[in-house]
This record gives C-alpha cells, structure tokens and sequence, in this order.
C-alpha cells in the first residue's frame, strides 16, 4: 500500500500510467473484450489487469491518478451497443459518474462502433483489462496534462 495512491492500482498498471504522455490512451475492457490479443499490439505489448473490479472502478482509480485531455473532444469513449449506438448500459453509466467525479465536471463518453473500437484499442499505450462481467464494459481513456501549478 502507499499513500496517497488508490490501492486498485498494481505497480503494472502504475508503471504504464506514469510511462504515457500527453495524448497516449489506454483501453479499460471488460471480461469479454479480446484483451490479450488487442494488448499485444500496442505500444506496452502485454496486457495488464485489475482482475478485482468493475469497470468504474477501475476508472475511478486510474482516473485518480491520470487526467483527461482536455485539448480534444473524444478523451473518453466507449464503445456502442451493436445494433443500439444510443443505448447506454448500467455499466456505462457507471463509468460515466466516475469520469465526472474524477474530473470535477460532465464529461461525455463518446460513442465508438464496436469494430473501430477494436481498431482504435491496437493503437492504444496499453489494455487493462478489468474484472468487469457485464458486456459494453470497454473504454478508451486518452491522457492530458498536469499544469505546472498544480500541488502534489
């Protein structure tokens, strides 16, 4: 344990979190998600997990510690229900308040059809994959900055 750091986040996960700069994403999966394939060709090239949590949160612990960007508009996707690009499931929803309380305001997931999902995911820092069961837990998160003002 140490302080001051949420005790979700493995030294794996800690390790790729400090690694990423500006404008690198990572991809939150759920159980389902072919994680270790997709995991493979991205720039980490192995997959890490938080077997011990749902999908928010495992957000909320990475998002502790990692901020979005805030230059672009899609920084936090996740990807549609297929054949229902509007639905938005319980899990969603989920990870949708902890994106909000991490970033101190509404922050919209964007929606990303699930096969540019898989896509998007190979050119991501890394995959952590979660101990999410319920399907359409998959996210892409992409890293911002940390001002220079800003206390520790």
């Amino acid at each position: 344990m140490l302080k001051g750091i949420h005790p979700l986040l493995n030294a794996d996960v800690l390790y790729a979190l400090r690694a990423m700069g500006h404008g690198d994403y990572l991809v939150l999966s759920d159980t389902n998600f072919p994680s270790d394939s997709i995991a493979r060709q991205t720039t980490l090239g192995t997959l890490l997990r938080m077997d011990n949590c749902t999908s928010a949160e495992a957000a909320a612990a990475v998002l502790s510690v990692m901020p979005l960007d805030s230059f672009i508009d899609d920084a936090a996707g996740r990807m549609e229900v297929v054949g229902k690009p509007k639905e938005i499931p319980a899990v969603q929803k989920e990870v949708q308040k902890a994106i909000d309380a991490a970033e101190g305001k509404s922050w919209p997931l964007v929606p990303i059809e699930r096969f540019a999902f898989y896509e998007k995911a190979k050119g991501a820092y890394c995959v952590i994959q979660t101990g999410e069961r319920r399907f359409y837990g998959c996210f892409i998160l992409t890293k911002g900055v940390i001002s220079p003002d800003v206390k520790y």
